[in-house]
């Protein structure tokens, strides 16, 4: 029997799909990295999968998972090699309101548990515009990020346990319920971010948190990003920190939205360089219920902030949400932020984080080293402002892959000397190999390394991934 074959028996005909029935997942968000696979396997159990590894293992056949196809780092390629899709396994099997969890498995999407939480007055927290087409086996495989890790965290801290089928087949049982476990080393952290080099990641328990009963939003322009951060800074004093999200839009990136999302409307009468949406989420009846005269007192606490800084020339315009179309639609300007980032080629993208006082920092020291490696260049960006994470993109002036390389680590430089991050939640793939060569400490890289070699000694897991290779 070949191993395709093999893997047949174990998950039937119909879910080893080669030729054209692989098309939907050949390509991936960016366009930079189509794939061509031998195969996509499709088991609908956890048993399925770990024969499946069984086979892979034994017969040393690469095995690259695969999730909802909304990556950005080219983490899921497939060059003529298998591809593990875990959609069938789409089973939210539990979720326990009085301990704030829910049991789920990977092929779950992101969109479909907000939906079953909400039907129990609660929320899975992290989001993102992808919502809709992410599985729950590729946030946590790329510790995924998002709109509200201000105030929730990554997908790491919303996670308390999972099911891992590692490359020899074997399932670790890490299912744990526990908020509180310190028997040994921390495996369950190991997996989230691993992007599928070290298991497949089956199943999980994750955290659910109170659904906020009122929201206060608004599209805020401010002179400068030292005023935005002492909007953000006020509020969670305020609140007690329940600021969910202070996003920053640039003059650049509103003219993007204009350009490319047919429709769209501009945040604000007259044009301004820095555009905020913030957003705070009120789960105490105090804060969230209507007084007599219909003022929700959240809202008021952000409209009277910003009234006093519109006074003090801190703010210089703004727009509070006044029903959830509104809302919405501020929302649906932040969330086209890869439409319109990849709406124009040739692009170098990054993914950065920088302590939050640093950021206008980094475009301070930035601008002047792009105007001189590439005088037409330009560039654009968003960013989670409440977190410092930069979502900064380059357009160059030319395909030149060695002028693209040189941009690309003007701005690890910069972010080097800010002691920040090249990598904040998009994963590494094969987009930040050469940034990781490049910058992350060595020892560290020989230990991951040990890690993927005992863990995958026959390098059958997502190959070519995340690991540089060694010079």
């Amino acid at each position: 029997m070949s191993v395709l074959d093999r893997f047949a028996a174990v998950v039937g005909e119909a879910n080893v799909l080669q030729g054209d029935a692989t098309t939907k997942w050949r390509s991936d968000w960016t366009g930079k990295y189509p794939s061509d696979p031998l195969a996509v396997i499709r088991p609908a159990t956890t048993a399925q999968v770990s024969a499946v590894m069984d086979i892979a293992y034994k017969t040393r056949t690469s095995i690259v998972p695969v999730s909802g196809g909304t990556g950005l780092v080219g983490g899921q390629q497939a060059r003529r090699q298998v591809m593990l899709s875990l959609d069938r396994m789409n089973a939210i099997r539990d979720i326990r309101p009085a301990g704030r969890l829910a049991v789920v498995e990977a092929g779950v999407i992101l969109s479909n548990l907000h939906a079953a939480a909400a039907e129990h007055d609660l929320i899975f927290p992290l989001t993102f515009g992808a919502r809709g087409s992410a599985m729950i086996g590729g946030v946590l495989s790329t510790n995924a990020g998002g709109s509200n890790v201000l105030r929730y965290g990554n997908t790491r801290d919303l996670c308390l346990g999972l099911e891992v089928v590692l490359a020899d087949g074997r399932v670790m049982d890490l299912m744990s319920e526990l908020h509180k476990d310190n028997s040994g080393l921390n495996l369950r952290h190991l997996m989230i971010g691993a992007e599928g080099t070290l298991g497949i990641i089956t199943a999980a328990v994750l955290t659910l948190k109170p659904k906020p009963r009122a929201y206060a939003t608004a599209m805020v322009a401010v002179p400068s990003l030292v005023q935005a951060l002492d909007l953000l800074n006020r509020m969670q004093d305020l609140t007690g920190g329940a600021v969910e999200a202070f996003e920053y839009m640039p003059a650049s990136y509103i003219a993007g939205h204009l350009e490319v999302v047919k429709g769209a409307k501009p945040p604000f009468d007259h044009r301004h360089d820095v555009n905020i949406l913030i957003e705070v989420g009120a789960t105490a009846p105090r804060d969230a219920t209507p007084l007599p005269d219909g003022t929700v007192p959240v809202v008021t606490q952000l409209e009277d902030t910003l009234a006093a800084m519109l006074e003090a020339g801190t703010v210089l315009d703004a727009v509070v949400a006044r029903s959830e179309a509104q809302r919405a639609e501020m929302w649906a300007r932040r969330e086209a932020a890869a439409q319109i980032a990849f709406a124009r080629t040739p692009f170098v993208d990054t993914d950065i984080a920088v302590p939050l006082d640093k950021v206008q920092t980094f475009f301070d020291l930035m601008t002047p080293r792009l105007a001189a490696l590439d005088p037409g260049a330009v560039d654009g960006c968003v960013s989670h402002l409440g977190d410092g994470n930069i979502h900064y993109t380059i357009y160059p002036s030319s395909n030149d892959p060695d002028l693209h390389d040189a941009l690309r680590e003007a701005v690890e430089d910069v972010v080097q000397e800010l002691r920040g991050s090249f990598s904040a939640e998009h994963g590494i793939g094969q987009s930040k190999l050469g940034s990781m060569a490049r910058r992350k400490d060595p020892v560290a890289l020989d230990v991951m390394r040990a890690v993927k070699a005992a863990l995958d000694p026959k390098t059958i897991l997502n190959p070519g991934k995340v690991l540089p290779p060694r010079h």
